[in-house]
């Protein structure tokens, strides 16, 4: 049987199969479908970890980072936007789930029809994580150094609990915004601003 443990980010689970029961992606991705009322993700050594969807302040702020990238995206038209419901397989074999991603049209059209009809098999060039109540810092911070090593070239993670903004690319070390009002992802991504006003307002 699965082993059952506690996992570091509270709210969670880790359930540990390497040598029981490996999930191969097609096997990981049918197992998601099923239990749609889970946000899974498993780790670069085969752990599932099984959270609870979002509560409503977090899921409301998700949807603000998501539909202005999306809206970007669209303008620009070089790639597509995801939000937190969709999974990358990374090259270390992690499946992971950032709350806002965006990948350029030229790695997606390499992927099969089968492939984009699962989670995709790619690391996003660009992530957004947003923490949540229940997130350790350390433990967000962790993952998005995992997305910069697997090939992410931007990564934000916004912390609206200190109203700071982590900035992660390759080769430097993490800058720390604090409580900017905006924030450009250029070059990765020309002329995307994040309008972060609508995140720091604290009405509800």
């Amino acid at each position: 049987m699965p082993t059952l443990s506690a996992s570091p980010i509270p709210g969670s689970l880790t359930v540990q199969m390497e040598g029981i029961l490996d999930l191969d992606d097609d096997r990981l991705f049918e197992f998601c479908r099923r239990n749609r009322d889970l946000r899974v993700e498993r780790t670069s050594a085969g752990e599932l970890l099984l959270m609870s969807p979002a509560g409503g302040k977090t899921s409301n702020l998700n949807l603000k980072i998501a539909s202005q990238l999306a809206v970007w995206a669209e303008r620009d038209g070089s790639g597509e936007a995801f939000d937190s419901s969709g999974g990358f397989i990374l090259p270390n074999g992690a499946m992971r789930s950032p709350d806002a991603a965006w990948v350029e049209h030229a790695r997606l059209r390499r992927l099969t029809r089968e492939q984009r009809e699962r989670f995709l098999p790619l690391c996003p060039t660009f992530i957004v994580e947003l923490r949540s109540p229940s997130d350790g810092l350390a433990t967000v911070q962790r993952k998005m150094g995992e997305y910069i090593d697997n090939g992410t070239r931007l990564g934000w993670l916004i912390d609206p609990i200190e109203n700071q903004i982590h900035v992660y690319r390759p080769g430097v070390e993490a800058e720390v915004l604090q409580q900017p009002t905006a924030l450009a992802a250029d070059p990765e991504l020309p002329h995307f601003v994040l309008d972060l006003d609508r995140i720091w307002d604290p009405s509800w």
